[in-house]
């Protein structure tokens, strides 16, 4: 069974922005080495949209699969998800419930019918402390030196996966970065991690910073635009003072390094928890 293939850009911020995102939908009889063969061939993390089990309680049932292997979730490919239903006619309503096997998933719509806006809810954050030894390492396969580190504290953090959180001291030395990728997975193993996030304020007034995300080993070096990395940051910020938790909105921009520049917007929720979104468009 040969579904097609619809690509969309999730978060874009500009010409040629966002992060890719090939996703199927009535993938019911897609088979793991098919759904591998579509990660591997377009070379993007890909979604695919199946049946919920009935006592899931949920209108579908989202897997995601890099190059390499299946993830448990994926941010801007349910962000995408949902924007393909909705441009494709296959809701009912402005909100649709996913279940990930990260667990259950809600997404809502917001915004016109030619820009629409989505937003998907991530649970709480759990931030811990990495230990000196590590960092030194993490510090060494990014080329980081001391002095160009900012005076936050790195961290491990997580609402889905989890992120090293790296505060470099400006936009300046965040675009320099140039990590030795033969060490990624040795690195991002030692600190317990799927992937660094080295991170610098552009505008704290406005709670805007940028983003760096190099994966431990998902087939391709950097990534353009990661949701649940932006969202495990979102609590590395609180931890570390340089947020409040209200609802006026923190944005992180990611990807310009790469030539797609893309923008994360989110929302602490009430129940503790992050909305995390942006807008899509279909390449």
């Amino acid at each position: 069974m040969n579904p097609p293939v619809h690509l969309v850009h999730v978060f874009p911020a500009g010409p040629g922005g966002g992060n890719p995102a090939p996703i199927v939908i009535d993938a019911d009889g897609v088979d793991d080495d098919g759904m591998r063969a579509v990660a591997r061939d377009r070379g993007h993390e890909s979604g695919f949209v199946l049946t919920a089990p009935p006592e899931s309680g949920c209108d579908y049932a989202l897997r995601f699969w890099v190059p390499n292997h299946e993830m448990t979730m994926c941010g801007h490919a349910t962000v995408g998800a949902a924007w393909l239903l909705d441009h494709l006619g296959r809701l009912d309503g402005d909100e649709v419930a996913f279940r990930t096997r990260s667990g259950r998933v809600d997404a809502r719509l917001s915004g016109p019918a030619d820009d629409r806006t989505v937003e998907i809810s991530q649970p709480a954050g759990v931030v811990e402390p990495v230990d000196g030894r590590a960092v030194s390492e993490v510090l060494a396969v990014l080329g980081v030196t001391e002095d160009q580190l900012g005076p936050q504290p790195v961290l491990n953090a997580s609402t889905s996966r989890v992120k090293t959180l790296v505060p470099v001291a400006d936009v300046s030395v965040l675009d320099g970065l140039r990590p030795d990728f033969s060490r990624m997975a040795e690195v991002c193993d030692l600190v317990g991690s799927t992937g660094l996030y080295p991170y610098a304020p552009s505008d704290p007034e406005r709670r805007t910073f940028d983003a760096r995300q190099f994966p431990r080993s998902s087939g391709y070096p950097e990534d353009a635009a990661t949701g649940v990395a932006a969202a495990a940051l979102s609590f590395g910020l609180l931890e570390s003072g340089l947020v409040e938790r209200y609802d006026r909105p923190i944005r992180v921009r990611q990807g310009r390094a790469m030539g797609r520049p893309s923008e994360i917007v989110l929302r602490f929720a009430r129940d503790g928890g992050v909305w995390l979104g942006g807008r899509v468009v279909m390449a």
